[in-house]
C-alpha cells in the first residue's frame, strides 16, 4: 500500500501530525509511507523511522526565483519535484493542511482516495473524494488523528517520535558546555520568537524575568529561536551572563536541548510544540490564539493567558496588544518558580 501525507507547515502544525503517522504506520507495516513537507519544517521529518521517502516541496523559493525572472531554474525545479511525486501510485492520500497550497498537490499526486476535510477554506474540499468533519473544538493533535480514526486505526496514546540522533546529542552537548553548562545540569530555556507580531511578549519582561530566574532560583538561562538577533534586544537589557543559542541549532538539535532542559518559558510558537513533544514542561505565554486548540499538548504544562473580551481574536497584527502586555513578569515568575 502507497500512502502520501501532505502536512507541509509550519512547525507545530508538522509536530501536531507526528502522532497521525505514528498510528498509521503501526496500522499499516508494510506500507510505503511519504510525506511531502515544506523547507521550513523538513529537519522535523527527515530520516524518520516512520517514513520510506520526503518530498520537500521549496514553494516558496520556486515563487521567489520566478519573481527575480529564473523562469528556467524554477520550472525545473517544479518539473523533477512533480515527477518525484507521481512516480509512485498512491493508493491514500491525506491532506493535514487544509488549503488550497496542499490542496494542489493532492490533485497533482494522482492518489486515489484523497482524503481531506470536509472545508471550503481557500477551496480545499473540492480537491477531496473523500472527506470527514474537521472539530475545530478539538486540539489539533486529536483533529488530525480524526483522520486515522476514519481509517478504522486504533488510536491509543498519542506517540511524537523524533529523529533524534547521536550527532545531536554530541552537538547539544558542545554547545551548553561552551556556555559552562555541564550534562545533567538543570537549566531553564527561554525561546521569546514567534511568527506573529500578536504573540510577542516584551523584551525588556523577557530580561526581567530571566535575571529574576538566574538571581533567585539560581538557574541558568538558556536563549533558543531561529533568529540569531531575536535575543539581542533581550540580552541588552541584562546585566546577568546568560547562554544565547539562537540560530545556532537545527530544529532536531533543539529537540535535543529541550529534553535536556528543565523547563521551557515560551510564546505561542513552534518550540513550544516541540517541547511538548518531548515532554518537557512548557510555561506558555497566550494572546491572540486559543490554548485548547494549539497550546502544549500533554500533561504537566502551564499556559500563562490574560482573559479579554477581544481573545481569542486569531489576529496577526493589533494596535493595543493587550492580551500579551498585561502578562506581568511576576506572573510568569511563579509559574517557573513552581515548576522548578
Amino acid at each position: 500500500m502507497n500512502i502520501l501525507i501532505v502536512k507541509l507547515s509550519a512547525i507545530g502544525d508538522v509536530i501536531h501530525t507526528l502522532p497521525s503517522l505514528a498510528a498509521l504506520r503501526k496500522h499499516y507495516p508494510d506500507a510505503h509511507i511519504t510525506w511531502v513537507v515544506e523547507e521550513m519544517a523538513s529537519d522535523l521529518v527527515m530520516d524518520h523511522p516512520h517514513l520510506d521517502r520526503v518530498l520537500v516541496s521549496r514553494r516558496k523559493g520556486w515563487i521567489g526565483d520566478l519573481r527575480r525572472g529564473r523562469l528556467g531554474d524554477a520550472f525545473k525545479e517544479i518539473k523533477s519535484f512533480l515527477s518525484e511525486l507521481r512516480a509512485r501510485p498512491y493508493d491514500l492520500v491525506i491532506d493535514f493542511h487544509g488549503l488550497l497550497k496542499s490542496a494542489v498537490i493532492v490533485l497533482l499526486s494522482g492518489g486515489n482516495r484523497k482524503l481531506g476535510y470536509e472545508s471550503l477554506q481557500e477551496g480545499s474540499g473540492l480537491f477531496y473524494n473523500e472527506k470527514i468533519p474537521e472539530d475545530m473544538d478539538k486540539h489539533a493533535v486529536d483533529r488530525y488523528l480524526d483522520f486515522a480514526r476514519h481509517l478504522g486505526v486504533h488510536v491509543e496514546t498519542p506517540e511524537f517520535m523524533l529523529a533524534i540522533g547521536p550527532e545531536n546529542e554530541t552537538r547539544v552537548r558542545a554547545l551548553l558546555a561552551a556556555g559552562g553548562i555541564d550534562p545533567g545540569d538543570p537549566f531553564v530555556a527561554v525561546s521569546p520568537q514567534a511568527l506573529w507580531e500578536t504573540k510577542l511578549w516584551s523584551d525588556q519582561k523577557f530580561a526581567q524575568l530571566s535575571e529574576r530566574i538566574l538571581q533567585e532560583l539560581n538557574v541558568p538561562v538558556v536563549f533558543t529561536g531561529g533568529d540569531a538577533s531575536a535575543t539581542e534586544g533581550i540580552q541588552s537589557f541584562m546585566t546577568l551572563p546568560s547562554v544565547d543559542l539562537a540560530g545556532r541549532t537545527t530544529l532536531r538539535d533543539l529537540a535535543c536541548l529541550f529534553r535536556q532542559a528543565a523547563l521551557l518559558v515560551t510564546t505561542d510558537s513552534g518550540p513550544m510544540h516541540l517541547a511538548a513533544a518531548v515532554e518537557t514542561p512548557v510555561v506558555a505565554l497566550f494572546g491572540p490564539t486559543d490554548p485548547a486548540r494549539t497550546g502544549p499538548y500533554g500533561d504537566g504544562h502551564t499556559v500563562i493567558r490574560m482573559e479579554m473580551p477581544c481573545s481569542p481574536c486569531f489576529f496577526r497584527t493589533c494596535d493595543t496588544k493587550l492580551c500579551m502586555r498585561e502578562i506581568t513578569v511576576e506572573d510568569v515568575f511563579q509559574a517557573v518558580r513552581k515548576k522548578l
